[in-house]
């Protein structure tokens, strides 16, 4: 691998991806997928399961039964506009709005001489539009509860700006997913709402990652006022950049093996549902925690006062270099390989930069033409 390859600096601790700096680019990819969510939603809603929107499902197994063939049997009891999917596995189920008990054997009969199987291999649930009602509220009830969870706890660990930043991130998750879901078509059902809770969980951990290391620098680098809040915020992202990106790959290679082998391999329906989910909002999670809920923060910071002023005069003495990579920022704490000697005959004093990019000297005692060091400084006392 080439050393000057993404991953060989990202391991090493040499990017300084201006993050902030580029908050227009990643607003404005957010805002178009979110519209185009928001369009879908109002042109043809999402796409609920039986179990939100009440009716009855037939399920039978019969391997040489194709869709087209199920169709034609139902067609004659009314339900030519019926949902009839092949579910894995040889089986295929059946959805239509509420029947009646005497349908609904009319139904199973159906479907079982034209799989080849009876009448009691066909399985009938029949869900009422109340059941949907009550879980869509108890959905509500708890995404509520989550939100003031948070809000309590983030505002209480760090503070309220950092609490409304990661709300924001997450309301951007919830919007983007349901958009996804509304646009695609895929079915929502109860364990699309379970892995959809899940996924706010962890989006919000990977923010409070980012937010504990920022919280970290601005009272390290940035406390002596010589560092912006975005360059603070920047300095944090570049260092937790590649815990992000591997601790989001190894959640994503699980979900999507189940997603590929279980659902569409094996068959199982029920890891279908929760897997999309998981997956959808994962990749949403991991996306919102880099580039919408950190640029919030540092815009709301940076509102205030002591950070303004700090802004305006380092501007006034010159504009900043740029962020600063993890590997300079260890060196100028004095904590890197490179604290010390900068090798043009000057000392790096490990205190902040006066501009970030440009290190702190102080004098190095230099030797005379003849190469023997130069005088000391006398030292203040009385003669013997």
């Amino acid at each position: 691998m080439k050393e000057s390859s993404i991953w060989h600096r990202l391991y090493h601790g040499e990017t300084s991806y201006d993050f902030v700096g580029r908050r227009r680019w990643w607003f404005a990819f957010s805002g178009l997928v979110i519209a185009i969510g928001i369009v879908s939603l109002v042109a043809q809603g999402l796409n609920l399961g039986i179990d939100f929107k009440g009716g009855t499902a037939w399920e039978v197994k019969a391997p040489h039964l194709s869709v087209s063939a199920a169709r034609d049997a139902v067609r004659p009891l009314g339900l030519a506009e019926a949902k009839i999917q092949t579910l894995g596995n040889g089986t295929v189920r059946v959805e239509a709005k509420h029947q009646t008990p005497a349908k609904q054997d009319q139904v199973s009969a159906a479907l079982a001489k034209a799989g080849g199987t009876t009448a009691g291999k066909v399985s009938v649930n029949d869900v009422g539009p109340s059941w949907g009602k009550a879980v869509t509220s108890k959905a509500e009830k708890a995404l509520i509860a989550f939100f003031i969870a948070i809000t309590i706890y983030i505002t209480a660990r760090f503070e309220w700006k950092m609490a409304v930043a990661a709300i924001l991130a997450v309301i951007h998750d919830i919007l983007v997913t349901v958009g996804v879901y509304s646009v695609s078509r895929f079915e929502v059902t109860p364990a699309t709402v379970v892995a959809f809770l899940t996924i706010l969980g962890y989006s919000l951990y990977d923010t409070i990652v980012v937010f504990d290391r920022v919280e970290e620098n601005t009272k390290g680098l940035s406390s002596s006022g010589r560092m912006t809040y975005a360059d603070t915020v920047n300095l944090s992202m570049n260092q937790v950049l590649m815990r992000s990106i591997n601790t989001s790959l190894v959640a994503i290679l699980p979900i999507a093996s189940v997603l590929g082998i279980g659902a569409y391999v094996l068959g199982a329906t029920a890891l279908k549902d929760f897997g999309l989910a998981l997956l959808v909002g994962l990749i949403t999670g991991a996306y919102s925690s880099i580039f919408v809920a950190s640029p919030i923060l540092a815009i709301l910071k940076e509102r205030e006062p002591r950070y303004s002023a700090i802004r305006a005069r380092l501007v006034s003495k010159g504009a900043p270099a740029g962020p600063l990579t993890p590997a300079a920022a260890a060196a100028m704490a004095g904590t890197g390989p490179r604290a010390g000697a900068r090798g043009d005959g000057e000392l790096d004093d490990g205190g902040p930069p006066l501009v970030p990019g440009r290190p702190r000297t102080v004098p190095v005692h230099r030797p005379t033409r003849s190469g023997r060091p130069g005088p000391r400084p006398r030292k203040k006392g009385r003669r013997r």
